[in-house]
């Protein structure tokens, strides 16, 4: 499958599209969601966006970054279809290398139980260093 990666700011109207093909929609609290999702899309340092020859989406992949100590994805998802074919593994590099790259840059992430796999398969490990602080209110839902 031929596909091209490219840094790329979607509109809130085209990432909720692309949410509806991909496992990514069931990730994001119900609350204020379209409000958050155009927050998201205008704000995130780093937009990668993976097209196939006709110029669908097929991946995405957002980070926030210092470009100097640590990057942390905050969305990857990759259209049903084209899951397994090293898609998301060229997001991740690729957003990794505009962060700074492997040897300068520490990766984070945080994965739901389904792409833990994913991410031990492309060298990443289980953090025992991270703090979290949450009380915002979270209502499940998928994106369809």
């Amino acid at each position: 499958m031929e596909y091209t990666i490219k840094q790329e700011r979607l509109t809130a109207y085209e990432y909720i599209a692309f949410l509806k093909k991909s496992d990514l929609g069931s990730q994001y609290p119900k609350e204020r969601f379209n409000e958050r999702i155009e927050t998201l899309v205008s704000k995130c340092s780093i937009s990668l966006v993976a097209r196939n020859e006709s110029g669908e989406i097929i991946g995405v992949c957002f980070g926030i970054t210092d470009f100097a100590y640590w990057l942390f994805i905050t969305d990857l998802g990759i259209v049903r279809e084209c899951v397994g074919q090293g898609v998301g593994k060229a997001l991740v590099r690729k957003i990794h290398e505009l962060a700074g790259g492997e040897k300068n840059i520490a990766m984070y992430t945080c994965a739901n139980s389904g792409a833990i796999p994913f991410y031990e398969k492309i060298g990443m490990t289980r953090s025992t260093d991270v703090m979290e602080y949450n009380h915002i209110e979270w209502t499940g839902f998928t994106v369809e």
